[in-house]
């Protein structure tokens, strides 16, 4: 067994307890030892900030100590996962950024998916209506996804003159739902419906929406009741065996974003979406 790359776990003297974790920007809570974070802007789709990438971020890496928390559910309030970037909140602002914060921004969201899949416990995201952009990658970036026949999962980065490569896309939607389909994806930004989704494979199962959160608490429960180091293990090892290193293929990825962001189709669409009107590609 010397091929394995280590504890999934931290040494004993780094553990901590998240029960009492008091979240800024979303909602957390604990129901045993299963962690439920809730993206709560239900008025407008759930979007992230900044400051909700950032805590985001900071939550999955401090979950690779914790003591208390054995598998996680990743949800979103008011019948929709994530709208993706708030459109006012953060892509507005970076079509005033340099090639070096825009490329600190790219790097920032691909540590979410970095993190999510560098801690120990299995991650449930439970989606249900909209999951789009940075949404479906955090979908994505979670180790099982339970949906509905109405989710619509949408990978929007080229209808904002964006590559369709972000915080790892390229690396793992091929391999959950194929090439072929992952590039369909990718560069249309259609929506992936929920029965769809769930014969393609990215959706574990389909649930009732009034379901979706207690199946979805019932499953992390269940892992959470299991063999937790062995559950850690596996979710390493299921990452680690990749033919291809996906810390590589973000940081790629990181490259090839910010250079998009600094297109004028990036701006174009941005103050498309401003004005309401549908943006006009030229290319550039």
């Amino acid at each position: 067994m010397k091929h394995l790359a280590g504890n999934p776990h931290q040494l004993p003297g780094n553990r901590q307890s998240l029960q009492a974790y008091q979240a800024r920007h979303f909602s957390y809570r604990t129901e045993g030892t299963v962690a439920v974070i809730s993206l709560n802007r239900p008025e407008r789709k759930n979007p992230l900030t900044f400051d909700s990438y950032a805590e985001l971020r900071d939550l999955f890496r401090n979950l690779v100590s914790a003591t208390d928390v054995n598998a996680v559910v990743l949800t979103g309030e008011g019948g929709n996962f994530c709208s993706g970037g708030d459109v006012h909140d953060i892509i507005g602002p970076l079509t005033q950024l340099d090639m070096p914060g825009l490329l600190a921004f790219t790097r920032m969201t691909g540590d979410v998916i970095k993190a999510m899949r560098a801690c120990p416990q299995p991650v449930i995201a439970a989606i249900d209506g909209i999951c789009a952009g940075a949404g479906a990658l955090l979908a994505l970036g979670s180790d099982m996804r339970l949906g509905t026949a109405r989710s619509k999962t949408a990978f929007l980065f080229s209808r904002v003159g964006l590559a369709g490569c972000d915080m790892g896309a390229c690396a793992m939607l091929p391999r959950m739902i194929g090439q072929g389909r992952a590039a369909e994806l990718l560069t249309t930004g259609r929506a992936l419906g929920g029965e769809e989704g769930e014969r393609w494979g990215f959706f574990n199962r389909l649930c009732a929406p009034d379901a979706l959160l207690a199946e979805a608490l019932k499953l992390a429960q269940d892992l959470a009741s299991g063999p937790t180091f062995a559950h850690a293990m596996t979710k390493k090892m299921l990452q680690q065996e990749w033919s291809m290193d996906v810390d590589q293929a973000i940081e790629a990825e990181a490259q090839a974003q910010a250079i998009c962001m600094a297109t004028n189709d990036f701006h174009r669409a941005y103050h498309a979406f401003v004005a309401k009107q549908k943006p006009v590609f030229e290319g550039d």
